[in-house]
Order: C-alpha cells, then structure tokens, then sequence
C-alpha cells in the first residue's frame, strides 16, 4: 500500500449535495407549474422522438410485404383502382365514395332475412311455404285441361329452424379510405414546394422555400389531410412535411388548430391501425410543438377522442412472454395512453375532466 489520500465525509457529502442540486435545478429549467389545484406539470419534450415516423413505416411496410408476405396496399379489384402508379395522375373518385364512411347501405331481402314472431318473442327465419308444388311432382308435359301434379310425391321433411346469432358491431372494421386528399391532389397538380431527397440512412424533404415562410393556415391543414394515405410516396411526403412543418411553426401553428380538427378526425374515422398510429404520433407532436396548443385542443375533444376510446384496450396480451417489437411503439392501447396522457398533461385544468366525459375508463396521471 502507497500512502493515498482518502476522501473526507464531509467532501463526499458535499459533493453529492452539488450534483442533487444540479439535476434539481435542471428538472426545474423544464416543469413548471400549470396548477391552481395544486399540482405541476412536465413541460418538456416526450422522451419519445416520432420525428422519424415516416421513414419507420416505410420500413415497416417492407418487413410486412416481403418478408412476412402481408401486402399493406393493393390496387385492383381488392383495391383502389384509381391510384394507377406514382408517375400517373390518380383518377377521380366517385362523390358517394367518403372516408370513414360505411359503405352503401344493405338492401334488406324477406327471403333470407329473419323475421319477429309475435308469438315467441324472437326471431326466425322465414321457411317456405308449403303447398302442392312441395309435394306432388308436375307432369311432363303439362296439359291445360289437367295442368295438376302427378299422384307421385316429393315431400321433403320440414327443415330445423337456424339458431339466429347475434351480429356482429363492426366497431373494428377498417372503413373505407379512397385516394382523394387533398394532399395528393395539390402534390399531383405540382403545387406543393417539397421533393424528396434520396438518402443512404434515410429519405428526407428537400424544400423549395423556407418553411417559416410559408403559409401555414394554407399548407398545414393539406399536409394533415394526407396523413391518411397508404401510398408512397405521397404518405412519406405527408407525415415528414407535417412533423418537419410542426418543428418550425412556433407562433404560426396555434391560429390553424380549428382546421386542422377536421382532417385529424376524417384519418381516425378511416379506423386503419397504421393510420391511427401515425395520426397519435403527430398528435403528440403537436400538443408539444408551441404554447397553449394543449389548451387549445380542449375544446374539439368531442371530435378526436371517440376512436381512441374504442381502440383504448386494443394491447398485445402475450403473458410473460416478450414483445421484441415494442421499440416500434405500434401498439394502439399504449400509443392511445401515451396520447391521452400528454393531452391531460398540456391541457391545463380542463383537460382531465373533458377527457374522462369521452374516455370514462381513463384515469388521471396527474391527480393520482
């Protein structure tokens, strides 16, 4: 042993005190307190970066279509025959065609339908009905002077009556999403200043103008209604224009929330898990994007949070067993938590209160 010089108590403490108080002051720089009831709330940025969304679904469309053999889009007759190719001009869609919509409506048909019998109190299916036709075979040839059957018989033994189940909601059903935003119509006609920059890591914008001096109550409500595209490269350009434009909007983005409510709810109607995802991405990124942007999206909650209270228990329940792709943050039940919870977060004292009106099931992050 050397003659070293150990440490006193007293530096050792007075060392540790100095890193606590660092990291105190640093966690103060980011909260700050949004309360009258009592509480403080995180401001700073998730600790989740979605900046790269567009890129990892393009990824993710590429595991899911050559190596897991699962197509994610289609053209033809399982398709949207409008969309032809990137290089062609999409064609027109019919006016009845809308998204999120739920298709024509059924046509009811007395033979197959079941019906109400007073009787029972339920419901049967209708059986035909039985007379000579069922049980006496016809001649061959008919005469007109004795157009009866034969004195063969046919009968046939009355059939069971089929067990009626109960239908089936269709809360989960994908509904339909035809090609005809607003993005890919602007893109198409050339009216859009973006391009993409190919790249070794990954795509990027190249744009044509700064974006602090575009237009945002112009071009931010187009790049939101092309979050719900399933095609490249018009998607790509979508939800990396919308996260690149929410990066530098600041002050601009707060006046255009009232228009973009309308494209946001149209992308969750369309009720795609891919879509849904994406959309919950940029509403994280939104509500962190610029001051009182959480307060202002109070008041349409009516509007966006109806599908995620039926996606809310959508999770993976795999037992004790690992989910390797969780890092892709594609799980509905989580990302609509997450989601819920910044909202709550940057919604000021309202928020909670209006979020429990359409999610009863949600409980508080900050009160508890």
């Amino acid at each position: 042993g050397g003659d070293t010089q150990q440490p006193s108590f007293r530096s050792s403490v007075r060392g540790k005190r100095r890193l606590i108080g660092s990291a105190w002051e640093q966690r103060q720089t980011r909260t700050s307190s949004l309360d009258r009831r009592g509480y403080t709330a995180t401001m700073s940025l998730p600790a989740f970066n979605n900046s790269n969304t567009a890129n990892e679904t393009m990824v993710e469309d590429y595991v899911q279509s050559h190596l897991a053999g699962m197509p994610v889009f289609r053209r033809g007759k399982d398709g949207h025959k409008q969309t032809l190719s990137c290089f062609d001009k999409t064609l027109p869609v019919p006016a009845t065609l809308r998204p999120g919509g739920h298709g024509p409506p059924r046509v009811p048909d007395a033979e197959s339908d079941p019906h109400y019998n007073n009787a029972t109190a339920t419901f049967l299916y209708t059986s035909k009905t039985s007379g000579p036709d069922s049980y006496q075979k016809a001649r061959c040839p008919a005469h007109e002077d004795s157009p009866g059957g034969a004195c063969t018989s046919l009968a046939v033994g009355k059939k069971e009556t089929r067990a009626i189940k109960p239908p089936v909601a269709g809360a989960y059903r994908i509904r339909s999403n035809p090609p005809n935003t607003e993005f890919r119509r602007f893109y198409e006609r050339g009216d859009l200043p973006i391009s993409i920059e190919h790249r070794g890591v990954g795509n990027r914008i190249q744009w044509k103008v700064d974006i602090e001096k575009l237009d945002y109550h112009h071009y931010l409500p187009i790049f939101f209604d092309g979050l719900r595209e399933n095609e490249e490269p018009y998607r790509f350009l979508a939800v990396q224009g919308t996260f690149d434009m929410l990066e530098h909007g600041a002050g601009k983005i707060l006046p255009v929330i009232p228009q973009l409510i309308i494209p946001i709810k149209t992308a969750l109607n369309t009720r795609q898990p891919g879509v849904i995802v994406i959309v919950l991405k940029v509403l994280q990124q939104l509500v962190v994007s610029g001051e009182m942007i959480g307060e202002a999206l109070v008041p349409y909650y009516r509007q966006i949070l109806p599908v995620l209270n039926i996606f809310k228990n959508r999770n993976v329940n795999v037992g004790d067993n690992i989910v390797y792709n969780q890092r892709k943050r594609m799980i509905l039940g989580d990302l609509i938590q997450e989601t819920l919870e910044l909202l709550e977060t940057h919604g000021g004292e309202d928020a909670f209160i209006n979020i429990k009106y359409m999610i009863p099931t949600y409980e508080s992050c900050v009160l508890n």
